[in-house]
């Protein structure tokens, strides 16, 4: 998933976005509410981890406006403030879930992972097509049976290209899900993800080039 982390904490911002790239999700990260508004206005998130009292734009105003422009992102709203009026002042703006700081990573990180299962269509548990089987739970792929070692980016690829069910995935849909937005478009970096994955899961290939468009697995 591609997932922005939005505070103003830069030690607390950068240990959360390093916790969620542990779980293989591409990470970007604002210190501000005008730079999470910025970015979400270039990029296509699955969720937003949102801490509320944020300089520049306050975190309320940043969900607002996220709400009122139709996004897709699915909004964790993070605070120090536990009273119950403020966890229902944070959801009428629109935030999907609400966390209160202090908290606990592994919980930050099964709400994202909740949450993105909400923000785009339905998907099986474990995913399964052509011989590959892939457990996002476990982090463990297989092909007939035979266990197959990833790196974060390959396992990530993988799983866009298993969820799309036979469907054409493009080298930029790719790379907006699998990597964070310090990536160079230009690098190659889909490509040669996708030769290692190849490689890989052996043969017979089921990675198809589709000369143009991207790449699928019919």
């Amino acid at each position: 998933m591609r997932v922005l982390v939005v505070e103003d904490e830069p030690l607390l911002a950068d240990a959360i976005a390093e916790w969620l790239r542990d779980e293989v999700h591409a990470v970007d990260v604002a210190y501000d509410g005008a730079a999470a508004l910025e970015r979400a206005g270039v990029n296509d998130y699955d969720v937003v981890v949102l801490d509320r009292d944020l300089p520049a734009v306050h975190g309320d105003e940043v969900c607002r406006e996220l709400v009122g422009a139709g996004s897709a992102a699915r909004v964790l709203m993070l605070t120090a403030a536990a009273e119950v009026t403020d966890r229902v002042t944070g959801l009428s703006l629109g935030a999907d879930d609400y966390l209160t700081k202090p908290f606990a990573f592994p919980e930050l990180a099964a709400r994202v992972q909740a949450l993105g299962r909400r923000s785009r269509p339905a998907a099986p548990p474990v995913l399964r097509r052509a011989g590959i089987t892939l457990d996002p739970a476990r982090r463990e792929v297989f092909r007939d049976s035979r266990y197959v070692p990833l790196s974060k980016k390959e396992f990530a690829v993988l799983a866009e290209l298993l969820r799309a069910d036979g469907a054409v995935v493009s080298s930029e849909q790719l790379l907006e899900k699998a990597w964070d937005e310090h990536t160079d478009p230009f690098t190659g970096a889909v490509r040669l993800a996708v030769l290692k994955l190849r490689r890989k899961l052996g043969a017979p290939p089921v990675v198809e080039t589709v000369t143009g468009v991207g790449y699928r697995i019919p």
